[in-house]
């Protein structure tokens, strides 16, 4: 199973956007958005909602439940 860290840090260089520049737009501290792509914190269900709607994605692809976007 893929791991949600996995998946935001494909989704971020799809983007081509750093993660500084993800965490400013999100409104949450830098480290904060590093933890969730080194999956050293998984994000809370507001903030996974906050997240797939950034990324125009479902929020079962970013947990790895589904490959469908």
């Amino acid at each position: 199973m893929v791991k949600i860290s996995e998946r935001l840090r494909a989704l971020r260089k799809e983007k081509k956007m750093r993660q500084a520049d993800v965490a400013k737009l999100l409104g949450i501290g830098v480290r904060t958005y590093q933890y969730y792509e080194s999956d050293e914190h998984r994000p809370d269900y507001e903030m996974l909602i906050v997240l797939a709607d950034f990324f125009g994605v479902s929020t079962d692809y970013l947990l790895g439940r589904s490959e469908e976007r």
